[in-house]
């Protein structure tokens, strides 16, 4: 950790600032465009944390969680600070983490880094809590969804004299939005969050202030083997009804994420040299978005390679070759 003093303090508190005016700026946006700008209120965190420490990172968000506060309210700085700031600073902790790689077998010149796995373990879990938390804040359930859908059935039949559907399909549908809106929002929040994640890596590693080596993710981005366990945990808690269907949805969607973001990795390294490469990337990335299936083919090839991928990198005290990569 960095030596304590002002300026890191204060880099931290003008990170923090930044990423509150990015919230304020997002709920004045339309929807579309405001979940872009709530995950990128997290890139200043990630930025201070990753190029400056600890301290800077907590002053980040304490600053930002303060000035929510004050700005709207504290309950909306509670669900700021779960939802985006806490996940920020906890990651960036974590990727600059490093112990020496003989402590696990390794070289003793080398010097062993958080694996990337368990940051990615670590940000689902993450994510998943504040989606509960914030789901338990706002009342989430059976009754505000029934609203939801009923408002958004009268719509369409305010459009479409002839839409008239029946009870049944109404409570199938309600039951459906139930577990799929936990699911779609946790997924997409390990996503942006990674990304950010991923941005903020590049910019300090570009700067020359970052602790952590450059990683190459298709190779090196893959889930803990543990997680297998926590998807099936969630995906069987979904047939369960009320309360542990809507936590095992929520369970589903983050960790889906994980693994479908572990399987496009697969996916770009397995890839690596084929004259084919681009357009097959682009074209699965494409049918991902459009299509469910080919969503689903990325996310099981996630599941099928599971493992940690630790960087190592010389001592600063050593002379020794750059980065390699050691699977544990």
């Amino acid at each position: 950790m960095k030596p304590l003093n002002a300026k890191m303090l204060g880099v931290g508190a003008l990170a923090g600032l930044v990423a509150a005016f990015l919230v304020f700026a997002a709920g004045r946006q339309p929807s579309s465009f405001s979940a872009v700008l709530y995950a990128a209120s997290a890139l200043p965190i990630l930025l201070v944390g990753l190029g400056w420490g600890n301290m800077a990172a907590i002053s980040a968000v304490v600053t930002a969680a303060v000035l929510g506060a004050i700005a709207i309210s504290p309950s909306f700085a509670v669900m700021m600070t779960l939802v985006t700031l806490l996940p920020a600073g906890w990651i960036s902790h974590l990727a600059n983490l490093a112990r020496p790689a003989s402590e696990l077998g390794g070289p003793d010149h080398l010097m062993a880094w958080y694996p990337l796995s368990d940051i990615l373990l670590h940000l689902c879990g993450l994510v998943t809590l504040a989606v509960i938390v914030v789901g338990v804040m706002i009342g989430y359930g059976p009754e505000l969804i029934n609203r939801l859908v009923d408002v958004l059935f009268a719509s369409v039949a305010q459009q479409q004299s002839d839409f008239a559907p029946d009870a049944t399909v109404i409570a199938q549908t309600k039951a459906l939005v139930l577990l799929l809106l936990p699911a779609i929002q946790g997924g997409m929040w390990v996503m942006m969050l990674f990304a950010a994640y991923y941005l903020a890596t590049r910019i300090v590693a570009a700067s020359g202030g970052g602790l952590r080596p450059r990683e190459d993710i298709p190779s090196s981005l893959r889930m803990n083997r543990n997680t297998i366990f926590i998807f099936l945990l969630g995906l069987a808690a979904t047939f369960l009804g009320g309360i542990p269907a809507m936590v095992g949805a929520t369970v589903v969607g983050t960790f889906g994420a994980g693994f479908l973001l572990s399987g496009f990795a697969a996916l770009h390294f397995r890839t690596r040299g084929k004259d084919w490469r681009l357009p097959a990337l682009v074209l699965c990335y494409l049918a991902s978005l459009m299509l469910m299936l080919p969503a689903l083919f990325i996310l099981v090839l996630g599941l099928s390679d599971t493992r940690k991928a630790i960087a190592l990198t010389p001592n600063k005290d050593a002379d020794a070759p750059k980065q390699t990569d050691s699977k544990l």
